[in-house]
């Protein structure tokens, strides 16, 4: 079942053996020979609108299948059933095989990031590359975070009561829709001074502002799984540009950037942002992701790209 959307993209959906459905939606290509497939992976309590604005105005449209995925448990994917790093990655797998895709350049922002390194480890031979915007390493976190991150078993205990309970009924019937497009651009609207960068920090990292939108075992399950050890960056042969806050507002930078070093094949870059790349500096996210995937591409396979000046 497919129907149009915006300008050339087209929404989708991939049928799951145990009965869930995932929803998802496709750019395609229009310029042969197409280059790799580009797989768009949102974040904690998010859903594929965290890409809107990406896909809308990246010079990649065209050259590239552009794919967003809502993740099993968000946006227009269902719920049932428990969910997590594997059960997200196969999901994936099995995506790329419906369109028909060998491989693919997986971009994933925070927990996307994490199921980008899973999904590399998992099925190696179909990550062809990774772009990771702030990706989740525990011995960077600091604060709050280094403790949250130590009540992870705890947090995946309380998602399954949780999921117990909404079996017997007990649940919220109504949640409110997450446009991530439209809250981005309040955002950027409101952050001119001190006192509105504080109250977009806040609200950009706040629970309770998230499980209005998010059901509570999602949310719990998402940070549980947010918070698992990734694995080794030295274990990761294909090329990885990482894409890195220099607000600290969760990790040490300089922890982070010495942990991804490990990765054989890394290109590391700084973002002036607090941890929201992609909200707070849109065009210089898509500018350094496109001259990158530019760069992987075959002598023979490359179109100019577009020159994008943070």
């Amino acid at each position: 079942m497919e129907r149009l959307s915006n300008a050339m993209e087209i929404s989708r959906t991939l049928h799951r053996p145990e009965g869930q459905t995932i929803a998802y939606r496709v750019t395609p290509a229009s310029a042969a020979p197409r280059g790799i497939a580009l797989v768009l992976l949102h974040g904690l309590a998010s859903n594929l609108t965290r890409w809107s604005e990406f896909v809308e105005h990246s010079a990649l449209r065209g050259r590239h299948d552009i794919i967003r995925i809502d993740l099993r448990g968000h946006g227009g994917s269902e719920v049932g059933g428990t969910f997590g790093l594997e059960v997200w990655a196969d999901d994936l797998a099995a995506l790329l095989d419906l369109e028909r895709h060998e491989q693919a350049i997986l971009v994933g922002h925070s927990l996307g990031a994490q199921l980008a390194l899973h999904f590399a480890r998992r099925h190696a031979r179909r990550a062809a590359g990774l772009v990771l915007i702030d990706p989740v390493f525990r011995e960077a976190l600091r604060g709050r975070w280094r403790l949250l991150a130590s009540c992870a078993p705890a947090l995946r205990g309380m998602a399954c009561v949780v999921r117990t309970l909404n079996v017997l009924g007990l649940r919220r019937r109504c949640l409110q829709p997450l446009d991530l497009r439209e809250l981005d651009r309040l955002a950027r609207q409101a952050l001119r001074s001190a006192e509105a960068e504080a109250a977009f920090v806040r609200r950009y990292s706040s629970a309770r502002a998230d499980l209005r939108s998010t059901r509570t075992a999602t949310y719990l399950a998402d940070l549980a799984e947010m918070f698992r050890a990734p694995p080794d960056p030295a274990t990761l042969p294909m090329p990885v540009l990482a894409l890195l806050s220099d607000g600290a507002t969760f990790a040490d930078p300089v922890i982070m950037r010495r942990t991804l070093g490990r990765l054989p094949q890394a290109t590391l870059a700084t973002i002036a942002c607090h941890h929201w790349p992609l909200t707070e500096r849109p065009a210089e996210v898509r500018a350094a992701i496109e001259r990158w995937v530019a760069a992987q591409a075959p002598a023979s396979d490359q179109q100019p790209a577009r020159e994008v000046v943070p």
